[in-house]
């Protein structure tokens, strides 16, 4: 088994303070175990990102074959929501042989069920313990051309709905309640019934595979290389995150009743059937937005705005 030193960047915060209740369980696990580790914790927004970049300019290595001979094997564990995993995801954007493991302790936790990672901090902890290498897994990169912008993310991107969701998610005073409660994805529920009413469908055009296809009334578009979003919606059953190629998930605005009716269908993982939903599956995509629109990547906010958005697939190592 491989000895480790680790390095856990935590954010308490995460989840409306189940970050900081899981670090606690997760410290005394390790001082038991007498595993050495050292902690980073996050005191403001995108901290993470200055904290991964500073341990990994002086405390990590990359994976290689060979590296498991070199013990104590300096490792970074994530500790915090899907946001705190993206920001330090992004830092590591040129290191994608430094691994980074995960314990979840946000409301969504998606990329958690994506990776099948345990959502109990002592079961995730135990299996970081006894795994002795890391997986490659795909993430992916976009380009925004209007506001000039670059980032990876490990769940999706939306524009329209499901970002509204995500703006009116994170304002609502219940989702810290919830949270304390382990309902974090009833925050997301309650905002959704609000949010279906008043979204109105936009124009967006969607290019891949040597296509461009117009839609005139898009009511939600999700780039995504796993199933989940919004805690644990399955929006795009058939995704993977072990394959190379990504898919986006296009809804179009139809009339209410209808949309009961498809959010059944999105319980049973059956809305692909329907002719209102369109699934494209690429390794590029673009898509263009003329319509200011919400839009949220990996559960952060980007605002409301145009865009001209480019997709395309990364690949780095996680310690699963």
């Amino acid at each position: 088994m491989t000895e480790f030193f680790l390095h856990l960047i935590v954010n308490e915060h995460a989840g409306a303070g189940k970050g900081g209740q899981t670090a606690k369980l997760v410290i005394d696990n390790l001082e038991k175990q007498q595993i050495a580790y050292t902690v980073y914790k996050t005191e403001h927004p995108k901290h993470a990102i200055d904290l991964a970049a500073a341990v990994a300019a002086e405390k990590l290595v990359p994976w290689h074959e060979e590296t498991d001979k070199q013990e104590p094997f300096p490792l970074l564990v994530v500790i915090g929501g899907d946001g705190t995993l993206h920001e330090v995801v992004n830092a590591l954007a040129e290191q994608p042989l430094i691994p980074v493991a995960y314990i979840p302790a946000g409301s969504g936790n998606d990329f958690a069920r994506a990776a099948k990672i345990s959502r109990q901090p002592e079961e995730a902890l135990r299996h970081l313990l006894t795994t002795t290498k890391p997986k490659e897994l795909t993430i992916l990169s976009y380009t925004e051309a209007i506001a000039e912008e670059q980032q990876l993310f490990v769940n999706n991107v939306g524009i329209g709905l499901d970002a509204a969701i995500v703006a009116a998610a994170n304002a609502s005073e219940n989702k810290a309640r919830l949270n304390k409660f382990n309902f974090g994805s009833l925050s997301y529920l309650s905002a959704a019934l609000k949010i279906l009413f008043r979204q109105k469908g936009f124009p967006i055009s969607v290019s891949a595979n040597g296509q461009t296809i117009a839609f005139e009334h898009a009511f939600l578009c999700t780039t995504t290389n796993h199933p989940y979003f919004g805690g644990g919606v399955a929006i795009d059953p058939l995704a993977d995150v072990t394959q190379d190629e990504f898919s986006l998930i296009v809804v179009e605005r139809i009339p209410l009743i209808k949309i009961f009716y498809l959010m059944l269908l999105l319980i049973r993982k059956k809305h692909l059937t329907s002719a209102h939903v369109h699934r494209f599956v690429s390794r590029h995509l673009q898509i263009v937005s003329t319509v200011p629109q919400a839009g949220q990547t990996d559960g952060e906010e980007m605002g409301v705005r145009p865009y001209d958005i480019q997709f395309s697939t990364a690949k780095r190592l996680f310690w699963l």
